[in-house]
């Protein structure tokens, strides 16, 4: 594929963003986010809803009047929670009127950026990033240092964006303005997981918890906490804050955001029908759940339903074209021996992560995930190397690793998968792929008792944790012997 070669910032862009342009490859070049000039700031931020397990499906909030859609996604907005994706545009037609009518009105423009940028991440539509930080920054302008709405609004935009030192800094800046509104928190807690910094997210989720939100916004905490206990390991706490989230929530939409954690949970411990009871509870309560309807479709896929599953994907990227659920996708249709299928997939997600790049979306990490499977694994190497030194979490160090398996280097690539199934470093997390990249590298290592102990365990923590991989797992443990009399997890239904 042709690469663009970036020019001049977009407007409301800083010229002095990131580094100079790398080599001419065959996908874009990463556009970091810019830092603004100048400033200090603070919190009303985006609640981010994490992935998340367990329990029996909560039923769906009762019925009562409905307030005006822009009423309702402002709300949702100002308190942290999930908001429905119509009632967001609607709020957007409303703020832009009023920053037409009043361009001065810094609180208009710091809500209508804020909107742009929960309606890029719910629709998967980068193109409202750039609005979002014009928007942002116009109310930076108009009011100056002290802007909280805006900045935190900013951080928000980061961490969208994936670039987790800009919603650091941004955090940040915003705690030690507002130090007692708990939307503060949220953003600086998803940054300091995208760097890595699993110690500092624990100590904001602490402060947060001490704050002890009102009612509307227990939910919301909840499952914040939930995502941060599932990056501990703390599975059982995990799915028992979110199912509570879930029974407790006032909307849909925030019921739908977490029933789907609940589902993505029982996914990633390879619960297959409770995670199916879960993401179908999401799409009945909130039918534009897109990434419900995805889970539907993974779950599905793992059940051996292979048509329903098909069909379940292809609507969800319908309503919101993830670059990463397309990614999904083609992998499904290649296990299946689909392959026609399967490269269109891959030609629309390279085509997804360009407007997502145009977006200022830093794409790097699933490039490089695509490349070490799909294409060029010294590409791969380059690319995830570098994010490697700019944000290092977890999920950069496993495919890095990965990545450096498959160009050939496993001594280099054992380190990094090391630390990315290393509980210390890695604050618990399991996983099943980690798991099974480690084992994968081992094996190519010539270290034959630990491969077999981590490909058993990727299989006991999730046998279907990916079409195409579950059987190389299988496969390679078969080769290494030792195989038990009943079959590997997974292989009996």
């Amino acid at each position: 594929m042709e690469i663009r070669q970036y020019g001049p910032s977009a407007p409301g862009t800083s010229p002095a963003a990131g580094p100079p342009p790398r080599r001419r490859r065959r996908w874009p070049l990463r556009v970091l986010v810019v830092a603004l000039a100048g400033g200090a700031a603070a919190g009303a931020v985006l609640t981010m809803v994490p992935d998340g397990p367990e329990r029996r499906p909560v039923p769906p909030p009762a019925a009562g009047p409905r307030a005006q859609p822009q009423a309702l996604a402002l709300a949702a907005l100002t308190s942290g929670v999930p908001a429905a994706l119509p009632d967001l545009t609607a709020l957007i037609g409303q703020q832009e009127g009023r920053v037409r009518a009043r361009p001065q009105d810094a609180r208009a423009w710091a809500l209508l950026g804020t909107a742009y940028v929960e309606r890029g991440r719910m629709s998967a539509d980068p193109a409202n990033y750039p609005k979002a930080e014009r928007a942002l920054t116009t109310s930076i302008q108009v009011r100056g240092s002290g802007n909280a709405e805006a900045l935190g609004g900013l951080a928000a935009l980061a961490n969208a964006r994936r670039d987790f030192p800009a919603a650091k800094r941004y955090g940040e800046q915003a705690l030690k303005l507002t130090p007692k509104r708990w939307t503060a928190y949220p953003p600086l807690i998803d940054a300091y997981t995208g760097l890595g910094d699993y110690a500092a997210a624990r100590g904001a989720l602490d402060k947060l918890m001490a704050l002890r939100p009102g009612a509307a916004a227990r939910p919301a905490v909840m499952a914040r906490a939930s995502a941060v206990y599932r990056d501990r390991g703390w599975r059982e706490d995990a799915v028992a804050q979110l199912t509570d989230a879930a029974s407790t929530a006032r909307t849909p939409p925030e019921q739908g955001a977490y029933l789907t954690g609940v589902g993505q949970l029982a996914w990633e411990r390879g619960d297959r029908e409770d995670a199916l009871r879960h993401f179908e509870a999401a799409v009945r309560v909130d039918p534009g759940r897109w990434s419900a309807l995805a889970g539907k479709g993974r779950a599905l896929a793992a059940l051996g339903r292979d048509d329903e599953a098909l069909t379940a994907y292809r609507a969800a990227l319908a309503g919101q074209p993830d670059p990463r659920v397309t990614l999904e996708l083609g992998e499904l249709y290649e296990s299946l021996g689909q392959f026609s299928s399967a490269r269109e997939q891959y030609e629309l997600m390279r085509e997804r992560v360009e407007r997502s790049v145009d977006g200022g979306v830093d794409e790097e990490l699933l490039i490089g995930q695509y490349e070490a499977d799909h294409g060029d694994a010294q590409d791969a190497v380059v690319r995830l190397e570098e994010e490697w030194r700019r944000q290092p979490g977890i999920e950069v160090a496993d495919a890095l690793g990965w990545a450096l398996h498959r160009a050939g280097d496993d001594q280099e690539a054992l380190k990094y998968a090391s630390i990315a199934t290393d509980k210390a470093k890695g604050g618990g997390v399991r996983s099943a792929l980690y798991a099974f990249h480690l084992g994968m590298i081992e094996r190519e290592s010539e270290r034959l008792g630990p491969a077999r102990r981590h490909l058993q365990e990727a299989l006991r923590i999730s046998p279907y944790f990916s079409p195409l991989r579950v059987p190389e797992a299988r496969a390679a443990l078969r080769e290494l012997g030792d195989v038990p009399d009943e079959p590997l997890p997974g292989e009996d239904g």
